[in-house]
């Protein structure tokens, strides 16, 4: 169903490094995993972690997330075209990624997420970034751009949260931050290892 995004996907990455594409999945998916989201009740407030120990920094970061599992319906739509890309990417560039992981996340007014990269330094294991917007009529004023820089920091590109909008890029390369919301904001972020899974 996806094979040829998966190409094109594959193509900006080792060209580009980054890829956004608008319309990206089938247009009745988006709705039934922000429905899922608006619920809210197995949300958490997301941590930081460099190392074994994760701790909260609101002065960093103030979404809330729940980890998408299997549930035989959207989540594992959305679960099975992440794989379906991770497959892809090995068998094309020969990346030996063994998993996909990803969480939706809640940003409610005034929440943010500082500038910062996937990989932790020393960690070698989040090989390449997805990011896939769920709000519907979102303009420049409600805020919460995801803002993606180069290696040296500098600005790339700005990307509003649209709903069915899917950006994808190489971890370790693009430093990135959401800037501060206007109104509730759902977004799924995940990420293609290469590490196994414990």
């Amino acid at each position: 169903m996806y094979q040829k995004l998966y190409s094109k996907i594959t193509d900006a990455l080792v060209n580009d490094g980054y890829i956004i594409i608008e319309n990206a999945l089938d247009e009745k998916l988006f709705p039934k995993l922000k429905n899922f989201a608006k619920n809210e009740k197995d949300f958490k407030h997301a941590g930081i972690s460099g190392s074994n120990e994760l701790h909260l920094d609101y002065n960093r970061r103030r979404d809330k997330i729940c980890w998408l599992e299997e549930d035989g319906s959207a989540q594992s739509d959305f679960l099975a075209f992440a794989n379906g890309l991770r497959e892809h990417l090995n068998k094309e560039l020969y990346l030996g990624l063994s998993y996909y992981e990803s969480h939706f996340a809640i940003y409610d007014k005034g929440d943010f997420y500082e500038t910062h990269l996937d990989c932790f330094k020393n960690f070698k294991n989040r090989i390449v970034t997805t990011v896939y917007f769920l709000n519907e009529d979102w303009n420049d004023d409600d805020g919460g751009a995801l803002i993606i820089y180069d290696e040296d920091n500098n600005y790339l590109t700005r990307v509003n949260p649209d709903a069915n909008t899917l950006v994808v890029f190489m971890s370790e390369k693009f430093p990135h931050e959401v800037l501060a919301t206007n109104k509730k904001r759902f977004s799924i972020a995940g990420w293609i290892r290469c590490d196994k899974k414990s």
